[in-house]
């Protein structure tokens, strides 16, 4: 009997929208919460990586353990040119509320959550919370005007670890929740509405 070949269809990454945000209020041993959702900014392009270590250890000439060390997670975001509130909210900074100025004050630390959706070429989406991270204060470059189209965007560096909460239904603490819509197990209607945990994604679950 001839073998049979199985050929799975091919599927890559093809767009990204829906960036989202809320400050996570608390991230503790009782409780994980955290305040509006709201949108941060269109985003043109989204790109993640990952702190990771492997390290064997041998024994008798022989590697008896494997030790593996994953860190944070680092989502580098482009953007338009972000509102002076909204930049000054998530890097820690201050906007006086009468004139509208950027105040370059110490900067406070907030912590955030991040939402957004990940498109495919086949039309599906790939939804993603990342629920705990801080944002590195972003560099600004513009060059003189001439007759050319040269604009320039806003790279935002989002720096993500895991919860100190543990939650139900994983037992520890988490970095990310990412679903995925060829699955078919979720209603993603309201998904962006609030911040979603290991905890509260059953209840996007479709019923019968």
């Amino acid at each position: 009997m001839a073998d049979t070949q199985i050929e799975s269809e091919v599927i890559e990454f093809r767009g990204c929208d829906s960036l989202v945000i809320a400050e996570v209020t608390a991230d503790n041993s009782a409780a994980y919460t955290f305040g509006t959702v709201k949108e941060l900014a269109p985003v043109a392009t989204i790109s993640k990586n990952v702190e990771t270590s492997t390290t064997k250890k041998y024994y008798d000439n022989v590697a008896k353990i494997t030790i593996r060390s994953e860190g944070a997670d680092e989502v580098a975001l482009t953007v338009p040119a972000l509102p002076l509130a909204m930049l000054a909210w998530i890097i820690g900074k201050e906007v006086d509320n009468e004139t509208g100025a950027f105040m370059d004050t110490p900067a406070v630390e907030r912590k955030f959550a991040i939402g957004y959706r990940i498109k495919l070429t086949d039309g599906t989406y790939r939804y993603v919370w990342r629920l705990k991270g801080t944002f590195s204060i972003p560099d600004e470059e513009t060059n003189t005007e001439d007759d050319g189209t040269d604009s320039n965007n806003q790279q935002l560096t989002f720096s993500g670890d895991r919860t100190i909460h543990k939650f139900t239904k994983t037992g520890t603490g988490v970095k990310a929740v990412v679903l995925d819509e060829r699955d078919d197990k979720c209603n993603f209607d309201t998904f962006f509405d609030t911040v979603q945990t290991p905890d509260t994604i059953a209840s996007l679950k479709k019923t019968a």
